[in-house]
């Protein structure tokens, strides 16, 4: 029987490539999608076509944080928009969410759990971490450990924590997705969620650098 795996899979273009990533190393996949009262819903149904591309099992999970806390989740609250490179690595943004990925990851842990799912797949890399602290390569080894001592199929070493794009920049993360077949515009990055990209929100002027450096044109824009 293949093995499986428990995809964090929010939309974006780095929750692809890591689906693609899985895909590509024999795992039949099941993806996990948050609705969490986020700004930018449209990254839910994005994922939603990317898990039927590739014939993966899909579960969306509604959640809220009534105490917000994030410029993402408070539609009042101003989004970060126009910074340099510089500005958007200096310090953790408003858009981050109190603790989400240790929230996302025990939800997914306990997902893997219940179908005896082999591994979890995270997204996440270093591009992000210097903004958001649950997306460094420190806090994903030491979850890691935590699912392997606090789980039943983590002390019995059939469950582990994967990140596989952990020490890669956006850049390499899209070459990576185009040797793997992902389809970039069946996905969504922008932290405002309108009909197209803002192109000024932190999430767009990252992805606009990496396909630039990639050279060549971020195919969602094509769409306009």
């Amino acid at each position: 029987m293949a093995r499986k795996a428990v995809v964090l899979l929010s939309g974006g273009l780095d929750s692809a490539v890591a689906l693609y990533a899985a895909i590509d190393k024999g795992y039949l996949c099941h993806c996990l999608t948050f609705d969490y009262g986020q700004r930018h819903k449209k990254e839910i149904e994005m994922a939603r076509r990317l898990a039927r591309i590739t014939g993966s099992g899909f579960k969306t999970v509604r959640l809220r944080f009534p105490w917000k806390g994030s410029s993402l989740l408070d539609k009042h609250a101003r989004l970060p928009l126009d910074r340099s490179l510089k500005e958007i690595k200096r310090a953790v943004p408003s858009t981050y969410v109190p603790a989400r990925n240790s929230i996302f990851l025990s939800m997914a842990v306990s997902f893997a759990e219940a179908i005896c799912s082999d591994a979890v797949f995270i997204g996440a890399h270093f591009e992000d971490s210097s903004g958001y602290p649950d997306c460094r390569k420190e806090y994903l080894e030491t979850f890691s450990r935590l699912v392997e001592i606090g789980t039943k199929r983590g002390i019995e070493k059939k469950l582990r924590l994967e990140f596989p794009l952990i020490d890669k920049n956006k850049t390499e993360i899209i070459k990576l997705g185009l040797s793997l077949g992902v389809p970039f515009q069946f996905t969504w990055s922008c932290y405002k969620g309108n009909e197209r990209p803002c192109m000024r929100c932190d999430s767009c002027i990252l992805r606009a650098k990496g396909f630039r450096e990639a050279g060549i044109r971020d195919p969602l824009l094509e769409e306009f």
